[in-house]
């Protein structure tokens, strides 16, 4: 499938560039006749997510660049505003580059396939230097005022303080599909949030007195606070804070859990460990843990707190693991679609799949798999099943 996607990008980039030859001969003024050298807004959303696919495999970075002159196409509707930009752009770009409108109409967005490994802050400068200088000479001073461009490089860092310093909506302009998906499942997506705040309220109402048992046993056993927390990365890459109840001894060093993060990641044989059941791919007898924690951890009641970040509304009730930051520093381009595509959750589907026993890839698989499947069905089915995992302690350390 993904081999007939490029094949059809390559017919498209072939018909675009014909286009653009006749943009700069002023084939682009007939635009008003219903002629436009720029693909659709549903085509290039296409486009953008089959980019972005091939930059996962091929770890090559792309850029996307929108130019947003919705006020100048408003405003100056019979000056040729539209016809003198893509006169600007086919100045300024690549035969190789992609233009479409990013919102019909409004703004266009170009694709800067292929960038290789030049440094992003001083290719975001190249490029709105030579867009710039062909603005300024199509276009007068007052309507490149009015013309608004943001520029996006793929893919960027997960983290709150990426390259740029943009919060985690401004990444969301690399993924227009993403948006178009939650608008078709908005009502089914306002049920889902529905479920998760009866959900964890009922569970902390209900558990209240196993949470105070838990806390008491925690303060008896061990010095320090009752609740770990710790900075995970959830949906869109924002980070949040994580609770759990306290499995470790406070003031550890966490240089054996990112070593071993690292092997498994990379899939690493020497992180394998057996139990006489096959490989489990969790660090097992790890020292930092208490004897309570490890009791905790088995039964995974250390989990409990987190109905607190269901309620909040920084996870869900199923939905993939949220990592831990240093964890997607060594993450392959793909693994990052099991944190950005969903909202984490406390169970999910590779936790009812077997849990530590599975390889790192393949619990990404099975995150991906959820977030392009999801349906209240599924989440109910995972619902369901997780019980019995709990009850067994399944693949659970």
């Amino acid at each position: 499938m993904l081999a007939q996607l490029l094949a059809f990008k390559d017919v498209m980039i072939g018909t675009q560039t014909q286009d653009k030859s006749h943009a700069i001969y002023g084939w682009a003024v007939s635009s008003e006749n219903g002629r436009s050298p720029l693909f659709s807004q549903e085509l290039f959303a296409k486009l953008l997510c089959l980019e972005r696919k091939r930059a996962e495999r091929s770890r090559k970075p792309f850029a996307l660049m929108l130019i947003d002159a919705s006020k100048p196409f408003r405003t100056d509707r019979g000056t040729g505003v539209y016809s003198r930009l893509l006169l600007a752009l086919s100045a300024s770009t690549r035969e190789t580059d992609l233009w479409g409108w990013y919102k019909e109409g409004a703004v266009i967005g170009v694709i800067f396939t292929e960038i290789g490994s030049v440094d992003a802050n001083s290719l975001r400068d190249t490029i709105m230097s030579k867009v710039q200088s062909a603005l300024q000479t199509n276009l007068r001073h007052d309507q490149i005022e009015d013309i608004l461009i943001s520029f996006h490089v793929f893919p960027d860092d997960p983290g709150p303080h990426n390259g740029n310093g943009g919060p985690p909506e401004t990444r969301l302009h690399l993924y227009p599909d993403l948006q178009a998906q939650n608008d078709t499942k908005r009502d089914a997506k306002l049920i889902k949030r529905g479920i998760d705040i009866a959900g964890s309220l009922a569970a902390l109402i209900l558990l209240a007195p196993l949470f105070l048992l838990i806390a008491v046993a925690i303060k008896l056993t061990s010095q320090g606070p009752v609740l770990f927390k710790q900075k995970r990365v959830g949906q869109y890459g924002e980070w949040f804070t994580f609770l759990k109840f306290r499995s470790m001894y406070t003031n550890n060093d966490d240089t054996s859990h990112r070593e071993y993060l690292r092997k498994l990641i990379s899939g690493k044989d020497d992180c394998r460990r057996g139990n006489g059941n096959g490989h489990v791919y969790k660090l097992k007898d790890d020292p930092r843990i208490t004897p309570l924690g490890r009791f905790l951890r088995k039964t995974s009641l250390d989990e409990l707190p987190q109905f607190f970040n269901v309620l909040r509304g920084e996870m869900s009730l199923v939905g993939p693991r949220p990592p831990i930051p240093y964890e997607t520093e060594v993450y392959e381009i793909w693994h990052r679609r099991r944190f950005f595509e969903v909202k984490p959750g406390i169970t999910g589907l590779w936790q009812i799949s077997g849990r530590s026993k599975l390889k790192f890839d393949e619990m990404v698989r099975l995150d991906i798999k959820y977030a392009t499947e999801w349906s209240l069905a599924l989440d109910l089915k995972i619902l369901l099943a997780t019980p019995r995992v709990v009850l067994f302690g399944e693949g659970a350390y």
